[in-house]
């Protein structure tokens, strides 16, 4: 049974950098589309990344393009997401989730992880 973990959410000023941990245990994640969502207080959970299974190909939320990177280390079995320029509106509960062998949808089912928390604020 594949298992996520999130990590390195913290509070940051804007304009700041953090990057998140998405570690998985069980399956490696070669086959895997690994994606990124977040929620903030009183919205709705949002897509912000996926990078795909084999080729590794990434796509990202308009919101965040330029500024975020998806990467994954498959000798860790872990997916990062690299934020920079951190603003406000960033804040929420960070997510990844998993999907075979295509980018996860957001829907409740599935691999999804704890979530870990980030918040931009001065």
């Amino acid at each position: 049974q594949l298992q996520l973990v999130e990590s390195g959410g913290a509070l940051v000023q804007p304009g700041g950098s953090l990057r998140l941990s998405c570690v998985a245990s069980g399956p490696t994640l070669n086959y895997f589309g690994v994606g990124w969502f977040r929620q903030a207080p009183g919205k709705e959970r949002e897509a912000v990344s996926c990078i795909e299974s084999e080729d590794g190909g990434t796509n990202y939320a308009d919101s965040v393009k330029g500024r975020f990177t998806a990467t994954k280390d498959k000798a860790k079995n872990t997916v990062y997401l690299e934020m920079n320029s951190l603003k406000p509106e960033d804040t929420g509960v960070y997510y990844c989730k998993a999907a075979w062998r295509s980018c996860p949808d957001n829907g409740p089912s599935g691999f999804w992880g704890q979530g870990t928390q980030v918040t931009v604020s001065s």
